[in-house]
């Protein structure tokens, strides 16, 4: 089968982008409404793109209205927010958060999720989470029709739980992926928890 993509409409290419490009690691967003009130959503397309400076991308639409969407404007106002990587756990929160609501109402109060301090950042992260990426905004850029917002954002700290890290005999850290259990995003309404780890060492 081959699908030639000039042919569908902008709802079907995204359609079939999401069913084939897959696992998705997915961005659990938060970012601040105002002072002590914050937004938070999920986002697959997602992704590291720099280490020098350390950036990582999120690809936001619009919301069906054509208006911004909430994690952009806040974004772009406030310019810190807190990239999570949920964990099964807490996979039935990341899925409600998805919910669209007011600008001005926070899923963190409506779904009653306990955030702490993340140490470097201004901003809380989600207290049941096991790693979070404390960001700034570093650009923001639109493409195509709709368009998409690109938002780069600048890690400044990360937050790693040290139940799922050790330390090798050179003193390098290891994350240990089975203990992070992290979820991804496949087509539809579909989610994929952590499996088989394989590991193949790079050819000389």
């Amino acid at each position: 089968m081959i699908l030639d993509l000039s042919e569908l409409k902008p709802a079907q290419v995204y359609f079939q982008m999401i069913q084939t490009l897959v696992p998705r690691p997915i961005a659990w967003v938060l970012s601040e409404i105002e002072e002590n009130k914050y937004n938070l959503a999920p986002f697959s397309y997602f992704n590291a793109v720099c280490s020098d400076p350390p950036l990582i991308m999120l690809s936001v639409g619009k919301k069906p209205d054509g208006s911004y969407k909430d994690t952009r404007v806040n974004i772009e106002q406030r310019r810190d927010f807190v990239v999570h990587i949920a964990h099964r756990d807490v996979l039935q929160d990341l899925n409600r958060s998805s919910a669209t609501l007011d600008a001005d109402i926070s899923e963190l109060d409506q779904l009653s999720i306990e955030t702490t301090e993340l140490e470097g950042s201004r901003l809380p992260r989600i207290k049941a989470c096991r790693i979070a990426y404390a960001c700034e905004c570093y650009e923001i850029h639109e493409l195509g029709s709709t368009p998409q917002s690109i938002i780069y954002g600048r890690v400044h700290h990360i937050y790693i739980d040290d139940a799922i890290t050790s330390t090798n005999d050179k003193g390098r850290l290891k994350v240990h992926a089975h203990r992070l259990e992290p979820i991804a995003r496949l087509g539809a309404d579909e989610y994929m928890s952590f499996g088989e780890v394989i590991s193949l060492g790079r050819p000389k």
